[in-house]
């Protein structure tokens, strides 16, 4: 791969009047700015519908998009809403206000529903080609969300028993009762893909790239559990009876419990790995690019029995990554795919990583903890991966910075002059300046801002995911540092 950079940036961050990130004409802005920066990455997380706690990370389903970032301005354009809809709102514009964006919008689309059955004929052609090509998860989707509207946004697994266990003639009779329902999700889907191709196919002109983000595991409350029940280790009440998390580490001494359901690999493997391919290849037509999160659950995962508090006491159990990529390599031949190979890491996810050519990933602020063979130092790297300033996982770097112990610090001076922003500035430098192929920073660290923009803290329930920028913070100098530094490591 040849050398590059780019910038970390969720589409819920971005500016905006809305109340929250769009596919609008910030989205478009926010293109033009990394390409006068030089850079040639846009790297962005999960886009699925969120569910409870607004994590990207825990979604309704694997396949389809997040309606809150349909751009309500381009609804206007195209005469499904009217100007006065969208007239005089007032909300938070450092923050999302997850609740009152919802509330607002959601009237908004079933005015744009009511508007595009009655332009039909106008999108006839290009919604049938939408639903032949995407039916086949959307469908699913479509009626999971219509039956939890119908109970009260309740787990899936907690409806009447023909529906948990898909009795055939239950669920044609559930998709004949709630159809309005059923195609207004349709719709809602076909919007959000139109602006999303949009918006990518601008940024593809522009010579950037994007990288989408693939997590691991998927949200129990979730399309994609309800439908394949038999890939989940699951038991007969349709709850998980291990789930999946990781064992004490740098973010947490007792661990992360995530909760989600573990994959049964066997049954995985006895139906050719098809969910899978279908989850990567749906992807790979997304983005440009895309990051397993927490890949080394391909080679083993930590599973944790249901009934545990913590994710102290789990096991190390098999997957069948090997196998998964053995076919992706058959059907694609190259992967564009990056492995999220942070945390506790053995040879074993190494070979699997190596064995398929996968870039891995460096994180700066992992570096100074211990000693000069520290594997996240920039002299101990290797090209074949991406560095990070930091992740949505962690602090800002001026955050990290300020709340490093004594030892630490005395390290990192060593390596790293400055203090305040001109840290940050020189902390961004070391990794555009490494000889990993792609370096990348948050755009909080771009900004220099510190621990009230961070996105999430790993193991706290509360008070993530809402951070946005404005564009009154991209200051000129901001710029200039980007494409100086793009230019003079040859990014």
């Amino acid at each position: 791969m040849e050398r590059s950079s780019g910038v970390l940036l969720h589409i819920s961050s971005l500016p905006g009047e809305d109340g929250i990130g769009s596919m609008g004409k910030d989205a478009f802005q926010f293109v033009d700015f990394l390409a006068q920066t030089k850079q040639k990455i846009w790297q962005i997380l999960p886009l699925g519908p969120v569910g409870y706690g607004n994590s990207p990370y825990q979604c309704y389903s694997a396949f389809a998009g997040n309606p809150m970032f349909i751009d309500v301005q381009q609804l206007v354009t195209d005469r499904l809403i009217s100007r006065k809809s969208i007239a005089d709102q007032n909300f938070k514009t450092k923050t999302v206000e997850f609740e009152r964006v919802g509330e607002w919008k959601s009237v908004l689309f079933k005015e744009a529903f009511a508007g595009f059955q009655k332009n039909f004929d106008r999108y006839k052609e290009e919604y049938h080609t939408f639903m032949q090509h995407n039916s086949w998860w959307l469908d699913d989707y479509a009626l999971f969300r219509s039956l939890k509207t119908k109970y009260g946004e309740t787990v899936w697994n907690t409806w009447a028993k023909e529906l948990v266990t898909r009795d055939k003639q239950v669920l044609h009779e559930a998709f004949k009762e709630l159809h309005a329902e059923i195609d207004f999700h349709r719709f809602l889907q076909f919007v959000f893909f139109r602006q999303w191709f949009k918006l990518k196919s601008y940024a593809n002109t522009k010579g950037i790239r994007i990288i989408g983000d693939i997590p691991l595991y998927v949200s129990l409350d979730s399309a994609d559990v309800w439908a394949n029940q038999d890939i989940f280790l699951l038991d007969g009440d349709s709850q998980p009876t291990q789930v999946g998390g990781v064992p004490p580490d740098y973010f947490s001494e007792t661990g992360q419990l995530w909760g989600n359901p573990v994959f049964d690999w066997e049954r995985v493997a006895e139906r050719d790995f098809d969910w899978w391919l279908a989850r990567i290849h749906f992807n790979l037509r997304m983005f440009d690019q895309v990051r397993v999160d927490h890949f080394r659950g391909l080679e083993s995962f930590w599973s944790i029995s249901a009934e545990e508090e913590t994710a102290v006491i789990g096991e190390w159990l098999p997957a069948k990554g090997h196998e998964l990529f053995r076919k992706l390599k058959e059907q694609l031949g190259t992967l564009n795919i990056i492995a999220e190979d942070l945390g506790l890491i053995t040879p074993e996810v190494e070979k699997l990583r190596d064995d398929f050519g996968l870039p891995g990933m460096k994180v700066l602020q992992f570096a100074f903890g211990s000693n000069a063979s520290n594997a996240n130092l920039p002299h101990n790297y290797t090209a074949n991966f991406l560095v990070y300033t930091g992740t949505h996982d962690n602090d800002t770097s001026l955050g990290w910075f300020n709340s490093i112990d004594k030892k630490e610090r005395k390290f990192l001076h060593k390596y790293i002059s400055g203090s305040g922003k001109q840290f940050v500035r020189n902390f961004m430098e070391q990794a555009w300046a490494s000889a990993a192929h792609t370096a990348i920073a948050p755009m909080q660290d771009v900004l220099g801002l510190d621990t009230d923009a961070r996105m999430n803290t790993p193991g706290v329930a509360a008070d993530n995911w809402d951070w946005r920028f404005t564009w009154p913070q991209v200051r000129s100098n901001h710029k200039r540092f980007l494409k100086l530094i793009t230019e003079k490591y040859n990014r």
